[in-house]
């Protein structure tokens, strides 16, 4: 069986090659989207939002991403140096590009859920975003078992995360009516009810 996936634009080999870059990319990145969607409103529309049970409070949020990504982009590195390798050989036909590719097609679905959900407040498409994401990832974590075990267990933390991650999105979207635009939100809170 051979792996075939299409060459697009992809993060630069010479990023994978180092393990810092690798790390310090995704870390750099979802902490630049964090902030530029305004915490502190971000924050206030997670406060005003209906919840499904087991949310965490909004300050686990930053560390555990933070987490997340050091492992995503460590895993990266390690999976396309073994498959970068001569002297690698893999029974699925994965080769470095098609990991750098799925690596940078799935940090940009990661990148662009959060302005999704609270920039845009539309959970509906969010939500669509992080099944791709969690589809895109599943697949990813199998070819790293495939070229690298320790790669592999790098991705299943953040695996767990997006399936939990997932559960939030759909619970928020359902209780909300899959609407947590601001006129919403404001209106049950002057109410005080959950409307």
């Amino acid at each position: 069986m051979t792996t075939y996936i299409p060459k697009i634009t992809t993060i630069p080999y010479d990023v994978f090659a180092s393990p810092s870059a690798s790390i310090l990319l995704p870390i750099a990145l979802g902490t630049a989207v964090g902030y530029s969607s305004r915490p502190q409103q971000t924050k206030e529309t997670y406060n005003a939002m209906k919840q499904p049970p087991l949310r965490p409070p909004p300050y686990v949020f930053g560390p555990a991403w933070t987490t997340l990504y050091g492992l995503m982009g460590y895993a990266a590195h390690r999976a396309v140096m073994r498959a970068s390798s001569p002297l690698f050989s893999s029974p699925l036909g994965i080769s470095a590009d098609s990991l750098q590719t799925l690596y940078s097609a799935q940090l940009g679905l990661n990148l662009v859920w959060m302005p999704l959900f609270f920039g845009l407040r539309r959970p509906a498409l969010a939500f669509a975003n992080i099944v791709s994401l969690v589809g895109i990832n599943g697949y990813l974590t199998y070819l790293y078992f495939n070229v690298d075990e320790v790669a592999g267990w790098c991705m299943v933390p953040y695996l767990a995360w997006l399936g939990f991650a997932t559960y939030l999105n759909a619970g928020v979207g359902y209780l909300n009516r899959w609407d947590i635009s601001e006129s919403t939100l404001a209106t049950r809170k002057a109410l005080g009810k959950d409307q």
